[in-house]
């Protein structure tokens, strides 16, 4: 009866609400990964290679499952070229974290502090890292609020862009990033960093998620023949995260067949989530 109460007033309370507690949860996921660190100094290297392998799968099923299927379907719903909001929307959500990526000062995992991309700043090297894993949150957040935005658009062929999917994306991200979270506050803590910054650092990065997924709501709920555009351009946005990032990193220390059958493992939970909840 509880479950049941909690479920009335979760889909009462409309899309903006409900995005911005689907990012909360996020959020809270990195924090309880990043938490690790008051138990561990350091991690084993493969562990955190099958880690980032793991939020890989989660990112790509999560990219065609939860986002470019509804897009296509509701495209054709909208009377669209089914395909035509997918690939603009996609190859967008590329262009716009590559110019993200070539503009935000940010160090990706296990790189020296030289090896910094963006623009040239004398920003610490924490600080670094934590933008890194700020700049793939957004388009997590994004795909967050933009799959409730079009559960609440009432396009009925939406394929999959229901409440019930939204939530499943929710949880599978928050799933992945409990592991992000462990991956930025145990190394630094590896580095001398206090055990209080390094949490703080692991779990800044999910901050942006809440508010990048109330934005991605509030767009698709303002503007609703954009719904397909905006599904395949946070997915454009996450496929792009996974193949300069999480990928490399998982397998920069010679681990790819650990870092492998983790997106393997990270990609079925996220299409088990989708297909069953969805």
């Amino acid at each position: 009866m509880e479950f049941e109460v909690i479920k009335e007033w979760f889909l009462s309370i409309g899309p903006i609400w409900q995005s911005l507690i689907g990012g909360i949860f996020t959020w809270g996921m990195t924090a309880l990964g990043a938490a690790l660190v008051f138990f561990f100094r350091t991690i084993n290297q493969k562990v955190l290679d099958a880690m980032l392998g793991f939020a890989a799968g989660v990112m790509i099923a999560a990219s065609f499952w939860s986002l470019l299927a509804p897009s296509i379907e509701m495209a054709v719903a909208q009377g669209v070229i089914a395909w035509l909001p997918a690939v603009i929307g996609f190859l967008t959500g590329g262009i716009f974290l590559r110019i993200c990526d070539a503009y935000i000062p940010h160090l990706h995992l296990g790189f020296p502090t030289d090896e910094a991309e963006g623009v040239p700043t004398s920003w610490r090297r924490a600080t670094l890292l934590v933008f890194a894993i700020t700049l793939h949150n957004i388009p997590e957040g994004l795909a967050i609020g933009v799959l409730f935005g079009a559960a609440a658009s009432g396009i009925e062929a939406a394929g999959g862009a229901t409440i019930a999917a939204a939530v499943a994306l929710a949880i599978g991200i928050g799933i992945q990033n409990f592991p992000e979270g462990t991956a930025v506050s145990v190394p630094l803590r590896r580095e001398g960093v206090s055990v209080g910054k390094s949490f703080w650092y692991g779990q800044i990065s999910g901050v942006v998620e809440p508010l990048s997924a109330v934005v991605g709501a509030a767009a698709v709920l303002l503007i609703q023949p954009i719904l397909p555009y905006a599904l395949a351009f946070a997915a454009g946005a996450m496929i792009y995260v996974v193949v300069e990032e999480l990928i490399p990193e998982s397998q920069l220390a010679g681990n790819a067949d650990i870092a492998t059958m983790g997106t393997m493992v990270g990609f079925s939970i996220m299409m088990l989530l989708d297909v069953a909840l969805g």
